[in-house]
């Protein structure tokens, strides 16, 4: 029987082998077409000991099938390099800088991920895989990660299943502005589908699942295509509002060989950094003039401080204009303990504000207004007060998602611009502006709010001490204990503290712009954990202690997370907020009920999650994490944490399982 082009696939594929047969004691031979250009970029993350980045070199079990360096790497039975199309599709991956590649296995990229694990991951700079247990958990991975490290780490899905598996935390990173370099594979030649699989998971325009929520997206028809689009991808997701990326990627792309070899390789373009946009002169001006003559300026952040950079401004500027901040906690846009920090009491200082301004404002209705107890909207800032703006979230509007919220039609003075890159500018104006006398005056206002920021801590002491020795334990004991534990060294929360009321803010010390990462975006269930991961793994070569406080929910949404964690060796500590309930909905579902005069001992129905309670240690143990728990003693707490941080800090994941207050 004359053989059909599938069987040529099948047998091409089964024969992939063939072109890494390796010749004994040949390493590297190969490589110089297109892999001595890329062994020249600077390695962004740096490595330990020789070791790929983010792999401890030295703890009590080895990492996982990674070599500590190429000069200790024992013989390879081939060569690291051929001239497919995937090994050049990790050249351009590599010379944007990109460290991670995570993944769920998939056939649809088996020729990228076989060139990651046998050229990315053995060669300099190495691009290591992460192996995940579900798409949404890779896309957070790299979320965490790009909060961390302010940049993409590369995700790949499986044609259109694994895409619209990933697709919620796709959009959780777009609404929470954040870089990703996201691709999926394709089967684009109708001709060369190899059977059932590849037939059910094609898509005409694949993208179109997620179009509504990535910045941009392309299907490149050639490597020289795809290595114009990669870059293009990279700039888009970084410039201001951040935000992911994806690219279409054909599957016998990545798989066959490069027409011509090696040595014809496409060129791989510069990245051009793209500077982000700042305000319009005039209007920094116009904005420094009202901030200066206000007697009450009120500084809202929102997700304005992308960097440590924007961190530092922000500080200054307040500083500046002795003017109070409140902080979403979006982002870490302000030190928690610095006198200025007023976001507690932020909504009688808006009713008092003369001017507003708003920086990276997700909802700037919502800030402009307030609602009384009929629900009737008014205005929160008193007549004649002004409200700036200065957000990137203008320059790229979509139109679906209702993530860019209602239009605030009573700001006064509004650029679209990113607010950390218009903040120098604003804050040499500010100087400008301000006279010897008009400095003494703001000067002197500032100690108000020192007193206010000492009072309101001094009530959150007082607060947390009411149900101290509570059983279940109280969030602010659990808060405080793992402070206890951690307030010495360099650590870094790399989750949200929503559903814990925010008792990390309230009690803790913090000023680096790592400590804190802010939440969802989209409030998508099952980001907590796999994000923390991501963020730990970008902390990990900074020999940072990273913890996580994630929700017994969020946590059952993905827990294959935690053998994630175990098998790729990254140091975390997770605590588990076991209050046995989808708490969030538990409290809604009685304001409904009180509202309709009803029963409200049977909200917890179909919101609860018990009978059985589920052991989360136990299921940590399961998949090789440390554990400890559940613990519902609160003496008992603070040794268990100590216990657990220590295992973290031998380079392994632990978590501990705390049966816990609802927030």
């Amino acid at each position: 029987m004359a053989k059909t082009d599938g069987d040529a696939d099948r047998a091409r594929r089964e024969a992939l082998g063939g072109r890494r047969n390796f010749l004994k004691g040949v390493a590297l031979s190969g490589v110089a077409g297109i892999a001595a250009p890329v062994s020249g970029v600077a390695q962004t993350g740096g490595s330990i000991d020789g070791a790929a980045p983010g792999v401890n070199p030295k703890g009590p079990r080895p990492a996982p099938a990674l070599p500590r360096s190429p000069e200790t790497t024992p013989p390879l039975e081939g060569l690291t390099y051929s001239s497919c199309g995937g090994d050049y599709m990790v050249d351009v991956l590599r010379r944007l800088g990109i460290e991670y590649f995570a993944a769920v296995p998939g056939n649809s990229f088996m020729g990228m991920h076989e060139a990651v694990v046998n050229y990315g991951m053995l060669t300099r700079p190495y691009l290591r895989t992460i192996c995940a247990m579900h798409e949404e958990a890779s896309v957070a991975i790299a979320h965490g990660y790009a909060k961390i490290e302010g940049k993409p780490m590369a995700c790949m899905m499986h044609a259109s299943v694994g895409l619209q598996h990933g697709s919620m935390a796709v959009y959780n990173a777009y609404a929470d502005r954040v870089p990703i370099f996201l691709l999926t594979g394709a089967w684009l030649d109708v001709t060369r589908r190899d059977g059932e699989v590849a037939w059910a998971l094609s898509a005409n325009d694949a993208p179109a699942m997620v179009r509504d929520f990535t910045k941009w997206d392309d299907t490149p028809a050639s490597l020289r295509h795809f290595a114009e689009s990669a870059v293009r991808a990279y700039q888009f997701s970084m410039t201001p509002p951040y935000g992911p990326t994806l690219l279409a990627v054909d599957a016998l792309m990545q798989e066959d060989e490069i027409p011509g070899g090696a040595t014809q390789a496409p060129p791989i373009p510069r990245l051009v950094r793209v500077s982000p946009p700042a305000g319009e002169e005039g209007a920094v001006k116009e904005a420094a003039g009202l901030l200066v003559g206000a007697e009450h300026p009120v500084i809202y952040a929102d997700r304005s401080a992308r960097t440590p950079t924007g961190l530092k401004l922000l500080v200054e500027l307040a500083e500046l204009l002795q003017a109070p901040v409140w902080d979403s906690q979006n982002r870490f846009n302000f030190p928690w303990r610095h006198p200025l920090n007023q976001t507690l009491r932020h909504r009688a200082l808006i009713s008092q504000a003369d001017v507003l301004l708003m920086l990276e404002a997700g909802d700037p209705f919502d800030v402009v207004t307030s609602k009384d107890k009929a629900n009737n909207l008014h205005p929160a800032l008193k007549d004649g007060a002004k409200s700036i703006s200065i957000s990137s979230v203008g320059l790229a509007p979509k139109g679906n998602y209702q993530v860019v919220q209602r239009y605030a039609a009573n700001i006064d003075l509004e650029m679209a611009a990113d607010a950390e890159a218009t903040l120098p500018f604003l804050i040499e104006e500010v100087k400008r502006q301000m006279s010897a006398g008009r400095k003494s005056t703001i000067d002197a206002r500032g100690h108000a709010f020192a007193e206010a920021h000492l009072n309101e801590l001094n009530r959150s002491k007082q607060d947390a001490a009411y149900a101290w020795d509570n059983n279940p334990i109280s969030m602010p004991r659990l808060c405080q204990e793992l402070y206890n534990e951690i307030k010495n060294d360099d650590w870094s929360l790399v989750s949200a503290s929503d559903f814990q009321s925010y008792w990390p803010q309230r009690l803790w010390n913090a000023d680096r712009h790592h400590q804190y990462i802010g939440g969802w975006g989209a409030y998508g269930v099952g980001y907590l954990a796999p994000a923390g991961l991501g963020a730990a793994l970008a902390n990990q070569k900074y020999g940072r202690l990273s913890v996580s406080i994630v929700g017994d929910g969020d946590l059952m949404m993905g827990p294959g997370i935690l053998w994630t964690a175990a098998h790729e060796r990254i140091p975390l500590l997770y605590i588990v907020h076991n209050n046995r309930s989808y708490h969030q909905e538990v409290l809604q579902m009685q304001v409904i009920a009180k509202r309709r005069h009803r029963r409200v001992d049977r909200v917890g129905i179909a919101c609860n999650i018990d009978s059985p309670d589920i052991n989360y240690a136990a299921m940590a143990r399961s998949l090789g994490v440390y554990s400890e728990g559940p613990i519902d003693n609160p003496n008992k707490l603070g040794p268990a944490l100590r216990r657990a941080i220590a295992v973290v800090k031998t380079g392994e994941p632990a978590l501990v399982d705390v049966i816990s207050e609802g927030r």
